[in-house]
């Protein structure tokens, strides 16, 4: 029996050099944001901690004043109003402060300006050029679904894309696309190192395994020989990428996914259907060695 498509909905990334002071990040994101829509973008993703540099390459104390709590913060205010005059979804990540403690955090913003929640982030790097662990705390949210206008969204943030567990739980929640906003480059230790294939293999494979499109933004630009290398893209529930930003391109990418008719290919893979989660115990082990009672 043929089955009629269903929900249509278009996604965006955007990609841009954010070296400079908030008020200019802020403007050149909003005019990636307002070129998205004007493509047809219902939901638009930005880079992460797209509101300054990335002030985690080395560890100064200084940067603790940038944080701010999500009703303070700036990306936060103007990505609501924004939102709502446009009409669409978008995740802000935002440095956050909630009492003496700090995170890095993703805004989830529905299509009215509505804040939906937070989303802060479960897995902190910590080496060479991404010394994270000095600013934040590992998130305490838990993964999340959001439930927004156009759809059912998961969202991680950068070293969270790297993890398949983080993924499979965003889609045991009712995600029907995966966001990953994303600051990632070069690795000063070892300048003949490029992660950008594997970053994206990553990805991919959360794509293939869960039957669900993944869109991911990064920066580009060089930020005190610190080289971020774009690469932003969209691929579809079979791995294949719809679309692509190169390493130095600046702007957007968008492309459109017809989540009903993902959904029926999720069932029919059986992916989910064959799940053992009763012999995955191991799965909640630091060390993989079971626990006797």
């Amino acid at each position: 029996m043929d089955v009629e498509g269903g929900r249509e909905v278009t996604v965006g990334a955007i990609q841009c050099s954010l070296g400079g002071a908030r008020a200019d990040n802020l403007a050149r994101v909003e005019g990636h944001v307002r070129a998205a829509a004007a493509r047809g973008a219902r939901i638009i993703l930005p880079p992460e901690l797209f509101e300054g540099p990335y002030f985690c390459r080395d560890e100064r104390t200084e940067w603790f004043a940038e944080a701010r709590a999500v009703e303070d913060d700036e990306a936060v205010a103007r990505m609501r109003v924004v939102a709502r005059e446009l009409g669409v979804v978008i995740p802000v990540s935002f440095f956050e402060r909630a009492g003496q403690a700090y995170y890095n955090s993703v805004a989830v913003i529905d299509a009215g300006g509505d804040l939906l929640g937070v989303y802060r982030k479960s897995h902190i790097p910590d080496g060479p050029g991404y010394e994270e662990k000095f600013y934040f705390r590992p998130g305490d949210t838990g993964f999340r679904a959001w439930k927004t206008k156009f759809a059912t969204i998961g969202v991680g943030i950068c070293w969270d894309q790297w993890f398949p567990e983080s993924a499979r739980a965003m889609m045991l929640l009712g995600a029907e696309l995966l966001f990953y906003p994303t600051a990632i480059g070069s690795e000063p230790h070892d300048p003949d190192l490029d992660t950008r294939d594997p970053w994206q293999r990553a990805m991919i494979g959360h794509a293939v395994s869960n039957v669900v499109p993944v869109v991911a933004a990064n920066r580009t630009g060089d930020e005190g020989g610190q080289v971020f290398y774009g690469s932003s893209f969209i691929a579809d529930a079979r791995g294949d990428k719809r679309a692509e930003l190169g390493r130095a391109d600046e702007g957007v990418v968008t492309a459109a996914f017809d989540l009903d008719a993902t959904a029926r290919a999720r069932a029919s893979w059986g992916f989910f259907r064959d799940r053992r989660p009763e012999l995955y115990d191991v799965l909640m082990t630091a060390d993989g060695r079971r626990r006797v009672p």
